[in-house]
């Protein structure tokens, strides 16, 4: 049995926690947080130990995997503590506030003998799952666009009741939910480059209103964010890398990717069209156009074909269980197995992009 340790007991902490209490290999032996109410409360929810010290969850011999769910500008921190106690860790994306601070943690991550992965449901969801299968069998022909989509009409959600999401240092929607179809949609085609994009935000210091960008996707794009975040984690590559300047698919060897990347003889064009505090429902959505036809993925789990057209049909709604699936495949790999996991370079190359979109320093 896994002992577990959580640190952040918010909706996502408790998500998690209740995954792991479901999960038959795993058990929370303690829960932190920095609010004693939140950490007790939850505690007693799953019969285990509270502390509201980082230091103090670490210290317990008997936790082997910490989660960390805490908001991403505490991620490093936690994440370091963790990896210098010798624990396992699952960590909640983004990855950290910024590329620069992900890839450091990517460092530590290949310089300690831990397991360590980060939550991106995306490799797990069913309708994301068929999205890339149908698209890798050719059902849409040759790919020719990629589109990410966001209606946000107010930021944070109702049900987000903490600060740090309204501001720009670690908050913002593209964070929070676009780097979601970011991972997507290197997951789909690989290393994203040729990055271009307005931004306008609602106020100094807070999050963004509206964004309308472009990007490349796959074949021989040159993509200096993926290209400086892969040099992070030579290992994961496969090889050495010289030049942190050279096109994202050179770089992008067998393995740097998903195995399920497909490969193009070209490059994708993406499109990234985002707004807050606008008239209408919240949507998010991944879309690739093909020659032969389109799919969808829609408010997480609507896989649609041909969306807009005559023909257009829903092709699943199944949710599965990411979060249990994630806590599966990281077992499979602490008892020695071929764990599928999402990792801290896969992370950092995801917000190289975020950060190259919002203009973000020291990518």
């Amino acid at each position: 049995m896994h002992q577990v340790g959580i640190v952040g007991c918010g909706v996502i902490g408790s998500r998690l926690a209740a995954a792991f209490d479901e999960h038959e290999r795993t058990a929370i032996r303690a829960v932190c947080d920095s609010v004693a109410e939140k950490a007790a409360a939850m505690a007693s929810t799953h019969d285990c130990e509270a502390v509201t010290a980082v230091s103090d969850l670490v210290a317990i011999d008997a936790i082997d995997l910490v989660y960390v769910g805490v908001p991403p500008k505490h991620h490093a921190a936690v994440v370091r503590a963790a990896l210098e106690a010798d624990k396992h860790v699952i960590c909640e994306k983004p990855i950290a506030e910024d590329a620069a601070v992900g890839r450091e943690l990517t460092a530590l991550a290949r310089e300690s003998d831990r397991t360590t992965a980060i939550n991106f449901p995306f490799r797990y969801a069913p309708g994301f799952v068929e999205m890339r299968e149908r698209i890798a069998a050719g059902e849409i022909g040759a790919p020719k666009r990629v589109a990410l989509r966001f209606r946000f009409p107010r930021w944070p959600r109702e049900w987000q009741d903490v600060d740090w999401l309204a501001g720009r240092e670690q908050g913002g929607p593209l964070r929070e939910v676009g780097s979601h179809f970011v991972f997507g949609t290197q997951e789909l085609f690989g290393g994203i480059g040729d990055v271009s994009a307005d931004v306008r935000y609602t106020a100094p210091g807070k999050y963004e209103e509206s964004i309308v960008g472009t990007f490349r996707v796959g074949g021989d794009v040159a993509g200096a964010a993926v290209a400086d975040a892969a040099v992070a984690d030579a290992d994961v590559a496969g090889a050495e890398i010289a030049d942190a300047g050279v096109a994202g698919a050179e770089v992008a060897g067998a393995g740097d990717f998903a195995d399920g990347a497909i490969g193009l003889d070209e490059p994708v064009h993406g499109t990234i069209d985002l707004l807050c505090d606008c008239a209408g429902g919240e949507e998010n959505a991944i879309t690739v156009e093909g020659t032969e036809g389109s799919l969808s993925l829609q408010a997480w789990r609507r896989l649609v074909a041909e969306p807009g057209q005559a023909d257009e049909r829903v092709l699943t709604e199944e949710p599965g269980e990411t979060t249990l699936a994630l806590i599966e495949e990281f077992v499979t790999a602490l008892e020695g197995g071929d764990g599928d996991l999402v990792s801290f370079a896969e992370a950092t190359r995801v917000q190289a992009v975020v950060d190259e979109v919002l203009g973000v320093d020291g990518i």
